[in-house]
């Protein structure tokens, strides 16, 4: 019996004991999903409730009296062991062995869908992350939202939801000339321009464009930029799709910000909104009046040289995405863009969407490395590609999938770098492996999952293990609903620490010349349950299940 299952018995109960006039209660008052969670000592039971102490006072009587009425009910569930109301009326319960141990075999048939849900079904979300310019490699400062922003979209997806992972490429404006410039100064043999790119990847990034137009250098400069500008431009982005391929981050669209402009959307923008009643002229500039949605102060879209300003892309875009489908818009943004909240919020008001539904903006902290060298291509930055050399994709994927979005980090290699249990990493990795160690000696030995007697799954440590693995499907949910993550990482941790312990005193494969049996079968089927759940985990962290190690 999951948790969930138990949940919606409890649910079922208390609506029986309302319609029978046992609870004065209206059943619209029942939740539908009773929340259910770990006793803080096991001894207490499987599960437990607090159910009681929410409903009592609507019911008219106390805790304690409204839990011995449900508690009757429960005990008549299939599966339902003991229940017991402690301190003021809490209900403690218990699952029979064989209740419990069906979960084994549940996972293993459900194979890489245990775990998902539809708790966010009917949701259609467009998630923008990363969006580095393209006028250099992604370095450290990206990392976090490439790690974080691609798990973030597979919680939610395993939640339900239809999720775009969005690039936002900011390939317009003054940035991309002053990139070009840089490029063309490096062909010349000049030193870079003031304000100008200085690293060595601007060198590379001009032989690749010396390749591809063997003729640039004869062209005047006049000539020779749009040229340069396009196909540097080109080659950065095949470098940072590469990077991220290598981080094992897919993103489904990249959008151009270039294209904004070119198909005219900024001047669609402004009078879209304009027609909406929020857009002003003042000075000789076009304004957004974004004061009446909680921003700081009005916006500026067009400038009184008619240039328009980067907000006028920012609210383009944000309609963009609402013309294409998106209900709900995602937004992760690094620590520097806490004053963006209030205008992205401002835009979608405007737009006349609701700011608390239709638009979400995560900030995410700072990270370091201990010991992280400089570039030497980019000189002053350290690179993401480095990053993955040095410590490995799934070192620094779970490392940053761990911690909250909000927190700063700082990682430490020499931690990471260890084959023991102090690397958290590698002790969910290895759970895995061993796990599949174990079954690969448990065939060899004979044993198959050809019979399954849940009720032979009864033994402490497999009753403790099956409860954190029955956990992982409301885990998920609430990752995917909080957009934490590491909710999932710190949950493999629980389980693999329950593995090692049930591995230690429980044997799969028989002793010697001991014959085959069920407790054995029953127990490869409890082993790969728990390999399952593991591989199911670390995918929705972007890291590897070894198979060995």
């Amino acid at each position: 019996m999951t948790p969930e299952e138990l949940s919606l018995a409890i649910s079922a109960c208390l609506k029986d004991a309302i319609a029978a006039g046992d609870i004065a209660l209206s059943a619209s008052a029942v939740p539908d999903e009773v929340r259910v969670e770990r006793p803080k000592n096991r001894e207490h039971g499987d599960w437990a409730t607090n159910i009681a102490l929410q409903l009592a006072k609507q019911a008219g009587t106390n805790p304690r009296e409204f839990a011995s009425v449900l508690s009757a009910r429960l005990k008549e569930i299939d599966g339902v062991s003991t229940v017991d109301i402690a301190g003021h009326g809490f209900l403690n319960i218990t699952v029979d062995a064989a209740t419990a141990g069906a979960l084994a075999k549940v996972i293993v048939e459900a194979g890489a869908q245990y775990g998902t849900n539809s708790a966010l079904a009917g949701h259609t979300v467009n998630m923008e992350f990363v969006s580095a310019n393209p006028t250099g490699p992604l370095h450290i400062g990206h990392t976090r939202w490439a790690a974080l922003g691609d798990s973030i979209a597979r919680v939610l997806r395993a939640s339900g939801a239809d999720v775009t992972a969005e690039y936002y490429i900011n390939d317009a404006g003054s940035q991309m000339n002053t990139f070009a410039n840089s490029v063309y100064s490096r062909l010349h043999g000049l030193p870079v321009p003031e304000g100008g790119y200085p690293g060595q990847y601007i060198a590379e990034l001009g032989h690749e464009v010396l390749t591809a137009h063997p003729d640039i250098r004869e062209l005047t400069e006049v000539a020779a930029l749009p040229v340069i500008r396009a196909a540097a431009y080109e080659a950065q982005m095949k470098d940072i799709k590469a990077t991220l391929a290598a981080f094992g981050v897919h993103f489904d669209v990249f959008f151009s910000e270039q294209e904004l402009h070119d198909a005219g959307a900024i001047e669609s923008a402004v009078a879209r909104l304009r027609e909406q009643g929020h857009v002003f002229d003042d000075g000789g500039a076009v304004w957004l009046r974004t004061t009446d949605f909680g921003d700081d102060k009005d916006r500026v879209m067009i400038r009184a040289n008619g240039e328009p300003t980067y907000f006028a892309a920012d609210a383009a875009y944000y309609l963009s995405k609402k013309d294409r489908g998106f209900t709900e818009k995602i937004y992760l943004l690094g620590a520097d863009h806490h004053g963006y909240i209030n205008r992205l919020k401002a835009i979608a008001a405007a737009a006349g969407d609701d700011p608390e539904k239709n638009i979400e903006v995560l900030i995410g902290q700072l990270v370091s490395v201990n010991g992280a060298k400089l570039s030497k291509r980019a000189g002053n930055i350290i690179e993401l590609k480095d990053l993955i050399d040095w410590l490995g994709k799934d070192a620094v994927r779970y490392s940053l999938a761990r911690f909250p979005a909000d927190s700063p980090l700082t990682l430490d290699p020499e931690l990471l770098k260890k084959h023991s249990n102090e690397n958290p990493v590698f002790y969910v990795q290895y759970a895995h492996a061993r796990s599949r160690g174990a079954a690969r000696n448990a065939v060899a030995a004979g044993v198959d999952r050809s019979a399954f007697d849940a009720s032979e799954l009864d033994h402490a440590t497999e009753n403790e293990l099956l409860s954190y693995l029955g956990s992982y499907p409301s885990v998920v949910a609430k990752a995917a609903e909080l957009r934490e993550p590491h909710r999932v990482a710190r949950h493999l941790e629980i389980i693999a620490g329950a593995y090692h312990r049930w591995y230690d005193a429980c044997r799969i494969a028989p002793m010697g010349d001991e014959p085959v049996t069920d407790t054995n079968r029953t127990r490869l089927w409890l082993n790969d349950a728990t390999s399952q759940v593991l591989a199911n985990g670390l995918d929705l962290l972007g890291v590897s299940a070894p198979e060995r190690m």
